[in-house]
């Protein structure tokens, strides 16, 4: 009887990982909604602009990308939750599971507070000031999403090191953040300097590694999942 109570409970709990992993890997790709703007007649230039013009208010299709990014965030809140109590709780771990919480609620706070439109558009240049957060609730969430899902990034790869497990975060996800990481200081470097040093193409970079780095970290789960089971 205690066999197979176990039995079950270990079966539920598979469901669960097995469910995360695959809310985590939506979350990606819903996240990389973005390169349908080589698809669909935009007229944006993507070296130049910030993915937050693709869903500004006024913009055509921006309902696409804001429920894109709607569902992301949903489910990044759902996976970071369940994350906290379908998983072994140390500290690192559940950091990061925090964070990707953290990362699907401002990310839905995005969608509900796209960018406003410029007339003349593009934005001309102004200076915002030492907090340019504080004049758009958007660039706030989007502050916000961005750092949340660093740190889940950096707390789910210390955690890999240090506990020796979930071996794909200990290297492509590494190489990934590494990646992401480098483009997000070109980025805070260039946004001071004059001239245009190619930002949209930066942040649609850092968006990309955020979007590689969510399906592996859903691939690792299954995988180690599965191993599990093997042994």
């Amino acid at each position: 009887m205690r066999e197979r109570l176990r039995s079950v409970v270990g079966d539920r709990s598979r469901q669960v990982r097995w469910a995360i992993a695959m809310a985590i890997a939506a979350a990606g790709i819903c996240y990389s909604s973005w390169v349908l703007e080589f698809v669909l007649p935009i007229p944006v230039n993507p070296v130049r602009t910030f993915l937050s013009e693709l869903d500004a208010r006024g913009r055509a299709y921006a309902g696409v990308f804001s429920a894109a990014d709607a569902i992301t965030g949903v489910l990044a809140l759902v996976a970071g939750v369940a994350g906290l109590y379908a998983f072994s709780r140390r500290r690192l771990s559940c950091a990061g599971w925090v964070a990707l919480a953290a990362f699907g609620a401002s990310t839905i706070a995005d969608a509900q507070w796209p960018l406003h439109t410029c007339k003349p558009d593009p934005c001309p240049p102004a200076d915002d000031g030492l907090f340019p957060q504080l004049h758009q609730i958007h660039a706030l969430t989007s502050t916000l999403a961005v750092t949340a899902i660093f740190v889940a990034m950096f707390a789910f790869s210390a955690a890999a090191f240090r506990y020796r497990r979930w071996p794909i975060l200990r290297h492509a996800g590494w190489w990934i953040l590494i990646g992401g990481s480098a483009v997000t200081i070109w980025m805070l470097i260039a946004d001071n300097l004059p001239g245009n040093y190619a930002l949209g193409i930066a942040q649609r970079i850092q968006v990309g590694s955020i979007s590689l780095w969510l399906v592996a970290l859903a691939v690792q789960i299954f995988v180690a999942d599965r191993a599990r089971i093997t042994k």
